[in-house]
Order: structure tokens, then sequence, then C-alpha cells
């Protein structure tokens, strides 16, 4: 009976035969021997070149279940905080009257923009914490890393103009409801809008450009766009160049604006007579101060350290820092030290308490 060889074209779409059936088969001729070799490195090739569709989270998944248990109280808890603090002050300048200075404007525009940032990452790493399976598809992850990129580098760029609002409000006080109008107020939290989403498409083109096609596993508990280039099949290098330029822009920029700002605003503080005066300003601007090291210290070190020296150990508590700790900490910082946002919530909770007692 004639054997018919498999021809070398159908080798790489249909598997191989095991070896010894192969070599049973085609004992009579060498050649065809070599041409299922050449079909067996084929196949391997394009095993190896797949696609991969799903990212796996490592977080904390190397924790003992009663570790995970105490993470995600902790957790759901400083979640809940964050998200009732900071819908508080998006609710209470909005609606009070009395706050309708353009300090105030930013910060509730500040808390909702905590609020989208802090809901991007934190619900999914706590879905992680109670389940075995941490996959997230390459769409969902693509996703958000774009919502963090939009919103981080939005909030950056807010920051530095509410800076530039305390200086004006400080060095100049007579003109500053004519420079700081409500006109300008929203071209400028539009202007940060604006540049958040433009920066987001960018950086999530950088970070997706190249196949992944080897490693899926991300050490770290939600898609930080560093350790995603560095396991893509792509020119990782190149990409890590390009986000670390866009971080020296998108965190330098407005660090320098803030500086720049405080340091005026220091120099009119020094040259003022009044101590009086000089403590009620300092009060003023430590808050928007203390906000500002939080989020800009571990987001440079995010974004603009040598891959070399980070690790899972050095990465988490810096993300962990920026994403939930600085969204909780901030209407904390502005509500305590300021007399005015107090006294709107005790007017704002003593409504809620009159409205409550007329239905009953």
């Amino acid at each position: 009976m004639k054997v018919v060889g498999i021809p070398a074209g159908l080798e790489a779409v249909h598997p191989p035969l095991p070896l010894d059936a192969e070599d049973f088969c085609s004992s009579s001729n060498s050649s065809h021997w070599h041409l299922k070799q050449a079909g067996r490195r084929q196949t391997m090739d394009l095993r190896n070149s797949s696609t991969v569709t799903y990212f796996i989270l490592m977080g904390f998944g190397h924790s003992s279940p009663s570790t995970q248990a105490l993470l995600f109280a902790l957790f759901v808890a400083l979640y809940s905080l964050a998200i009732a603090m900071n819908g508080l002050i998006i609710f209470i300048t909005w609606t009070d009257p009395r706050l309708n200075s353009p300090m105030y404007f930013f910060l509730g525009h500040l808390s909702f923009l905590d609020v989208c940032f802090i809901t991007t990452t934190i619900p999914q790493m706590l879905i992680h914490l109670v389940v075995k399976n941490h996959t997230v598809s390459f769409t969902s992850c693509l996703a958000q890393m774009y919502l963090v990129f939009g919103v981080g580098v939005a909030e950056c760029i807010l920051l530095a103009f509410m800076a530039y609002d305390r200086y004006v409000a400080i060095c100049h006080p007579l003109s500053y409801a004519q420079i700081m109008s409500r006109q300008v107020c929203v071209r400028l939290v539009g202007t940060a809008w604006f540049f958040g989403l433009i920066n987001g498409i960018l950086l999530d083109y950088m970070t997706f450009r190249g196949p992944f096609c080897r490693e899926n596993h991300i050490e770290n508990f939600f898609c930080e766009a560093p350790i995603v280039i560095t396991i893509s099949c792509g020119d990782a290098q190149f990409s890590l160049m390009v986000i670390f330029a866009d971080a020296i822009v998108v965190l330098l920029s407005p660090m320098v604006l803030i500086v720049i700002s405080y340091a005026r605003i220091l120099a009119s503080i020094l040259g003022r007579a009044s101590s009086f005066g000089r403590g009620k300003t300092f009060s003023t601007c430590a808050s928007h101060l203390t906000v500002v090291i939080f989020f800009y210290t571990s987001a440079m070190f995010s974004y603009m350290n040598p891959r070399s020296t980070h690790g899972p150990d050095k990465d988490k508590p810096f993300s962990l820092l920026y994403t939930i700790i600085t969204p909780m900490c901030n209407p904390i910082i502005y509500s305590f030290r300021n007399k005015e946002m107090k006294g709107a919530m005790v007017r704002a909770l003593g409504r809620t308490s009159l409205a409550q007692a007329e239905l009953v």
C-alpha cells in the first residue's frame, strides 16, 4: 500500500502526529521526516506568538486567606469613607450658596475627580480579594488604564490651578473677583478635563501598541501602565521612554506652577506685619500643600522611576497611596482645617434632619 505524505502547507494548521507514528509511516522516505520536524517547529512558533486576550491581576493573591479577609475589610472601610466624604463635599460645594468662591468650585471638582479615580480601581480589587478568578479582559484593562490616566492627569492640572487661585486670592485680593471669574474657573476645569482625556488616549496607545504574546500576569491590583508595558512583546523601552517624557510634562509642569505660586505666597506672607494674618494664610495653604505632596510623590515614584528599581512589594504601597489614601485624605484635610466647610456641613446635616422630621 502506498503511503501518501502530508503536504507541508497543511502541517502548520493540523498538529503533527506523534513522533513514533510519523517515523513508522515515513521510514521509506527520510525527506518526509525533515518536513515533519519543520512543521513541528512552525506549530510551536504559532503557539508562542498567540495573542493574549486577558490579563491576570496578581494583586494580593499571594497573601493568606486571613490576610485577604483583613485587607478586604480595611479597603471596604476606606473606600466607603472616601466615597461618603467626597460625596458630601460635592453636595455642599454645589448646593450651599455661601460656598460660591472659586476655591470651593475647584474643591467640588477635585472631590468629583477623586470619586472617579477611586471607583476605577478599588471595586475591582475588592472583588479579587474574595474570588479566585483574577482575570480581566484586554478591553477592560485598556478602559481602566484610560480612566486612570485621564482622571489622574486632570487632577494634576487641577491642583496647579488651585495653587494659582490661592496665589491670586492672597497676593492680588483687590482684583481677585475679576481675575478668577466664574467663566475663567469653568474654562480652567474644562482645560484640566480636556488635557486629561487627550493624554489618556496617547498613553493608552503607547501601552497597548505592541503585541502581548508571552506573559499575562500583572503584579499589581490594577492595570498600571509601566507594568503592562514590560510584559508586552513590542519595544518596551521606547514606550517607557515616552511615558517617562509624558510624566515629566504632566507632573513637573504643574508642579513648577505650584512651586512658583507658593513661593510668591510665602514672600507675601513674610512681608505682612500681622502675625494673625500670617497664621490664617498658612493654615489655608497648608491643606493644599499636603494634598499636593501626597499625590505628586506617589505618582512620580510610579511613573518617573526606572523600572529596574521597582518590584511588587515597592509598587503596591505607592499605588495604594495615590489610588485610595489620597482620595480619602483630601476631604479630611480640606474639611477639618476649614471653618467655612465645617459650617456648611453643619448646615447640610441640619437641613437633612429637618427634612426627615417633616416626613415623620
